[in-house]
């Protein structure tokens, strides 16, 4: 089963945030009940690209698992697949609420690091999506990148 990214920050934002764990078996469920390959761990490419992409975010919910949840992330326009509405009442995942302050920090803390790396490899594709991403970020939460977007842009512009 293909699901866009938006469609897997649909899912996440049904739930308020779910951990990669819960993220691969909502998918997998998902699957299931559309008659496809139903192994969680079938979805972890999926949820990668989604990750790459800042489609989803990775943040502390605050009030559940020790480990980080994904949220919609700054590119995302969630829009949950067909069939998704049921899955709050199948799956055993308590609702979540992650600040968007703290999301929105732990997105620009990865967007400078991975500038860095960026242009530190000669990335030129990875820049130009960074410096799109740098623009989203700063218009999805209250963050300030330009710093990194500077970088990658004098990147871009070398001669």
């Amino acid at each position: 089963m293909e699901l866009s990214a938006d469609e897997i920050a649909g899912v996440a934002s049904m739930f308020g945030g779910l951990t990669r764990e819960e993220l691969a078996a909502a998918l997998a469920e998902l699957a299931y009940k559309r008659d496809g390959a139903h192994d969680p761990a079938e979805f972890e490419a999926a949820i990668d690209r989604a990750v790459e992409s800042y489609h989803l975010v990775a943040a502390d919910s605050g009030d559940g698992p020790a480990e980080p949840v994904f949220v919609p992330g700054p590119v995302a326009f969630p829009d949950p697949p067909t069939g998704a509405e049921d899955l709050p009442h199948i799956l055993d995942v308590p609702e979540r609420s992650v600040d968007r302050d703290v999301a929105a920090r732990a997105a620009a803390n990865r967007l400078l690091a991975e500038a860095a790396t960026a242009v530190d490899n000669g990335d030129d594709s990875r820049v130009t999506e960074l410096i799109d991403v740098s623009y989203e970020l700063e218009a999805w939460g209250d963050v300030d990148v330009a710093s990194a977007r500077e970088r990658l842009l004098a990147f871009e512009h070398r001669e």
